[in-house]
């Protein structure tokens, strides 16, 4: 198959099912690395790291490098347009029919059970991504000795900014310059 189809078809599906936002996409971005060479599980928490702390969506920010490492710059725009057409059709289609259903129970129904879907998504998505940084090769169970696996340096830096976040209301920014500082100085 063509690697511009490719891109768009699976980009499309992660589009139409990463309901929740841009860490909701993560899991569908492992299925992708597991599927495909365009990128690897290590390559993901470099991705997200490199997208939270620029300007734009996770969800685009990654379509694009992935669109750009599997079909150059046309694979980073296919890749980044169709991540966003099934948002761009199904608000279209809800906002010509909003008005007439935004009472109904069934819809009701079906936004209140999409909040905790969502809520899990975003949460797996975020221990996946803790997994890779705090451990070495990530946490294989409890068969392996947990220290050795254990990432010491990034742990104490994680842990590190975790308290000071949760203590002061700091900009994300300085956390953000804080963390890449500590990962020059400290060779991480």
């Amino acid at each position: 198959m063509n690697i511009y189809l490719t891109l768009f078809i699976e980009f499309f599906k992660i589009g139409l099912f990463a309901v929740g936002g841009g860490l909701a996409t993560v899991p569908f971005l492992y299925d992708l690395a597991d599927k495909y060479d365009w990128i690897t599980p290590e390559m993901i928490s470099d991705m997200i790291a490199v997208a939270e702390s620029t300007p734009g969506p996770i969800g685009i920010n990654t379509a694009t490098y992935v669109g750009f490492n599997a079909g150059g710059v046309p694979g980073s725009i296919i890749a980044s347009l169709s991540l966003v057409l099934p948002s761009f059709i199904i608000i279209l289609m809800i906002s010509r029919v909003i008005t007439k259903f935004q009472t109904n129970p069934y819809v009701i129904s079906v936004f209140s059970t999409l909040r905790p879907a969502v809520t899990a998504l975003i949460l797996a998505a975020g221990l996946q991504v803790l997994d890779m940084v705090i451990f070495t090769s990530g946490f294989q169970g409890f068969g392996v000795n947990l220290v050795a696996a254990l990432n010491i340096k990034t742990s104490l830096l994680f842990l590190a900014l975790l308290g000071i976040s949760m203590k002061k209301s700091f900009h994300p920014i300085i956390i953000i310059a804080t963390a890449a500082a500590a990962g020059v100085i400290f060779k991480m």
